[in-house]
């Protein structure tokens, strides 16, 4: 007899948050030994630019086939063959020798990292009813959110302690670990019924395939269809527009508070983790309080719009970052703009699950969010001139700009299957 596990989807749920922090943890650590690994390495800031670019388009090109993969292989192996990846390459970083090697093993790592994130969609697509996932999916991002939090202390204690390249081998055996615990508890979920109505909700899934297009074609139809979809270009550039706000913050701020505000390592690890918590509390507001709307009657798109708005009259805030005349003031501007960067992101990655059928979800998650990873890449080439030629203040205030833009694009989305998803 199998024993039922209760609440087995926020069981799932909760290892795939700690699948989220250890991915960020092991893409943040670059960040946090900056300045450490470019004076072993003799590396320029132009240097680091490259090496976080590489990262970045193998996390785009990762997104195009990871998507794909996850729907093909399945939630549970997907995520431990992705994460197993990340944390492998995220080991390697530690013989890195120069810009080259350095480059190439955060390029592995960034093709891992894409598939956590196709992995978390598809399983709160599978195990969700519409009311419940923006919820789970803010749990499943305030994995990033919390990991980016953590990273900033433990990383720096560890880099302090036993150096950064016994750091990148430490953290990469963290993901390993995860993968026992993960199969266990998937095989186990996968052999009792769920208990939302998983009949209703694949006849659901079923027709928005057929209105699609998607349900009896071909591989290459599928994808042309998902790619001409009007939908899915408009999310993708809503993400190419304003995930670089987040990239920011993971990948330049602490080295901002060390080159502009003169910071040790030590003290942004003391203080860099206020603003990431923040980003923690702004993923569970933006997907707790979408799932509110909905349980008062507002159709789910409407909903996570709605706090998309709400999120966009404050990112454009980033400005004052830069002119705050403290650190302290700086931080605290800092720590608004990530939680309202982050509830918007949460309700504009949901929208996918909204719209789009759960078989097909991750591929065109994937497709989708390659915007980000693209916009990630074409913005860290932009900071990395413009701090290497003028400082980051013109940073700050070009983020002031993205999120009012990508609200005009959303104001054109068209949910012809609207009726269909009310709940």
């Amino acid at each position: 007899m199998i024993r039922r596990i209760p609440n087995v989807r926020w069981w799932i749920v909760g290892m795939l948050f700690i699948a989220t922090v250890i991915n960020y943890v092991d893409r943040q650590a670059l960040s946090i030994l900056a300045r450490e690994i470019q004076n072993a390495l003799h590396m320029s800031d132009l240097g680091y630019s490259v090496v976080v670019q590489a990262f970045l388009v193998a996390y785009t090109l990762g997104y195009l086939l990871a998507g794909r993969v996850t729907d093909y292989l399945g939630t549970r192996l997907s995520m431990a063959v992705f994460i197993g990846w990340w944390s492998i390459a995220n080991m390697l970083t530690a013989v890195a020798q120069n810009v080259l090697s350095l480059g190439v093993f955060r390029f592995l790592l960034g093709l891992g990292e894409a598939g956590n994130y196709t992995g978390y969609t598809k399983a709160i697509s599978e195990w969700f009813p519409p009311h419940e996932r923006g919820l789970a999916f803010a749990v499943c991002t305030a994995g990033a959110t919390t990991g980016a939090t953590v990273a900033a202390p433990v990383i720096a204690i560890l880099g302090a302690q036993y150096g950064w390249r016994a750091t990148f081998v430490l953290t990469g055996m963290l993901g390993l670990l995860w993968v026992v615990p993960w199969l266990l508890l998937h095989r186990s979920a996968g052999k009792h019924q769920l208990t939302i109505d998983r009949e209703n909700m694949d006849s659901s899934s079923l027709a928005r395939s057929s209105i699609l297009g998607l349900e009896g074609d071909s591989e290459w139809q599928r994808w042309k269809h998902m790619l001409v979809d009007t939908n899915t270009w408009l999310l993708a550039l809503a993400r190419f527009l304003t995930d670089p706000v987040w990239y920011f913050y993971v990948f330049w701020f602490p080295k901002y508070l060390m080159d502009s505000r003169s910071m040790s390592l030590i003290r942004v690890g003391e203080l860099a983790w206020v603003v990431y918590l923040a980003a923690d509390v702004g993923t569970i507001w933006g997907g707790w309080a979408s799932g509110l709307l909905i349980k008062r009657g507002m159709p789910p798109v409407s909903a996570r719009k709605r706090i998309m708005v709400i999120a966009a009259l404050f990112v454009p805030l980033s400005p004052l970052v830069a002119f705050a005349p403290t650190v302290t003031i700086a931080l605290c501007v800092a720590s608004v703009v990530v939680l309202a960067q982050l509830a918007w992101q949460v309700s504009l990655a949901t929208l996918i699950i909204d719209i789009y059928p759960q078989r097909f979800v991750a591929t065109v998650f994937g497709i989708i969010t390659a915007g980000s990873g693209l916009g990630g890449f074409l913005s860290t080439i932009a900071v990395g001139h413009l701090v290497t030629h003028f400082s980051y203040k013109p940073v700050f205030v070009l983020m002031a700009f993205l999120h009012p833009c990508a609200l005009l694009l959303l104001w054109r989305l068209r949910t012809p299957l609207s009726r269909e998803l009310q709940v």
